[in-house]
């Protein structure tokens, strides 16, 4: 248990059997009444952003998360399967764990997966991740009209906007936070 005083950014709490994280914590001590903590909490699951405000009086639960390397194998419907990279054991995940970074998951990447406990909360994807494009279309020379990128579709079925020189069976550089295209390999 936590009390006002022991909020800060980075801790993780539990707040009606749903776990966050606090993303801005601003300690108030107002001139008449008591002190509160004004946050911003980020639900672990699925990222959604709260105002919550704590009062002196109320005690928060924390959590402490556990971090378990694991790689995908494949996808079975909306369950995918990782396999643990310790004890070689596999488990189902659902895919809404990992939300729309599933377009840029491959077979055999490793990645991080938030446990509390035997419970899996979130998978995370490594920052940036290597894929083939399958299909693009030829870029024309001249054409400025878009910016001077095209849409590629990668081997994970996912789509990015690349630049006009990037061509079919080209392996290419995706930041995963944003979807964007980083650079050729």
């Amino acid at each position: 248990m936590a009390a006002l005083n022991d909020l800060r950014n980075g801790l993780v709490i539990r707040l009606d059997n749903i776990i966050y994280t606090i993303v801005d914590c601003q300690h108030v001590k107002p001139g008449k009444g008591g002190a509160f903590a004004r946050t911003k909490i980020k639900r672990v699951s699925n990222g959604a952003v709260l105002d919550r405000t704590f009062r002196t009086n109320e005690t928060i639960e924390t959590v402490r998360l556990t971090d378990q390397e694991m790689q995908f194998l494949y996808s079975e419907g909306d369950l995918l399967w990782f396999m643990d990279n310790e004890s070689f054991e596999q488990h189902s995940l659902d895919s809404d764990l990992i939300g729309d970074g599933i377009k840029f998951l491959k077979e055999g990447e490793t990645v991080t997966v938030k446990m509390d406990g035997d419970t899996p909360l979130a998978v995370e994807l490594p920052t940036f991740v290597e894929l083939k494009i399958v299909e693009t279309d030829p870029g024309l020379r001249g054409d400025t009209v878009s910016g001077g990128s095209k849409p590629a579709k990668l081997e994970t079925g996912g789509v990015v906007n690349v630049p006009l020189f990037v061509k079919n069976d080209t392996v290419i550089k995706v930041d995963t936070r944003n979807g964007k295209y980083v650079e050729r390999v």
